[in-house]
């Protein structure tokens, strides 16, 4: 992958401080990992991550969706940059970010992140994925209550579908933060959480009745190994959903592995336990994208 063919196509949607993140992944000739946010959240969720994967040897890449804050603060001022984020327009922004590395990263996704992530996978463009609180895909028909209790506050009114929607506490602490402390929610909420693209929630909702649909990940032998972790506790990817696909990527030839970390919720990449996660994830990538040995000078 060229720089100049990163040039040509990256112009539409990915700003500067992205370009200058594949910059320099291309620089240091560190095998790269990019980190894909969910809703609710911004890139940096994953700042700690990215510090422990750059410890390890990796050059880790935090980008937005289009338009995405800088931080928390500014998202909750302008919330309307959020709205009519679909998830085709948020895996094509990624993809140029990925087309712009000259090495095939491996790529680490939260849970619409996480469909972002497989998205990309399914086009070829990724050499390991892990796949965190995997929100459902085309083909994946389990829709547990506590599901569709978390995604409520969008899909109660269509009119929200054009909309950036935040969730007040009691939202968050239901859909996120269940398995953690009222303190700890609270810090979590604050820290943490923005409004979010009311759009791909819809868009997620009719995915199995819409043969057109963007929310759809392709089986693609190319796609590399992918481990899918989730939250036992879960309320807004019960392990139904996480495991449904899980059946849905196995099959011959590909690597596919899942894992329940007991006692978690959807906070499980941001919460007190973020590390244990964290370093299930370091040590899958490095079992696959092995880094190069440094051979001392003589």
């Amino acid at each position: 992958m060229s720089d100049s063919k990163f040039s040509q196509t990256a112009a539409t949607t990915i700003v500067e401080h992205e370009m200058q993140q594949v910059e320099r992944a291309n620089a240091t000739g560190r095998l790269p990992v990019v980190f894909v946010h969910g809703l609710w959240l911004l890139p940096s969720s994953w700042d700690r991550w990215a510090e422990v994967f750059e410890d390890a040897g990796y050059t880790a890449l935090t980008p937005g969706w289009p338009d995405d804050p800088e931080t928390v603060d500014e998202a909750k001022a302008k919330p309307e940059v959020f709205a009519n984020k679909t998830v085709g327009e948020v895996a094509d922004h990624f993809e140029q970010i990925v087309r712009g590395l000259k090495r095939k990263p491996a790529i680490i996704g939260h849970s619409s992140g996480r469909l972002v992530a497989q998205i990309l996978a399914g086009r070829g463009l990724v050499a390991v994925t892990v796949a965190i609180d995997s929100a459902p895909f085309r083909g994946v028909l389990p829709l547990p209550i506590s599901s569709l209790k978390s995604a409520w506050p969008v899909l109660r009114k269509p009119s929200n579908r054009h909309r950036a929607v935040p969730l007040t506490f009691d939202q968050f602490r239901y859909a996120f933060a269940n398995a953690v402390t009222e303190d700890e929610a609270k810090e979590l909420y604050e820290k943490f959480a923005v409004p979010a693209s009311g759009v791909t929630l819809f868009q997620a909702s009719r995915a199995n009745l819409n043969p057109w649909t963007e929310v759809k990940v392709e089986k693609n032998p190319e796609r590399g190994p992918l481990l899918i972790i989730d939250g036992e506790k879960d309320h807004t990817v019960p392990w139904a959903i996480a495991h449904a696909s899980f059946k849905q990527q196995e099959g011959d030839n590909l690597v596919t592995e899942i894992e329940k970390v007991p006692d978690r919720g959807h906070s499980i990449t941001v919460d007190h336990g973020w590390r244990e996660v964290a370093d299930k994830s370091l040590a899958f990538v490095q079992r696959y994208l092995t880094l190069p040995e440094i051979t001392a000078p003589a």
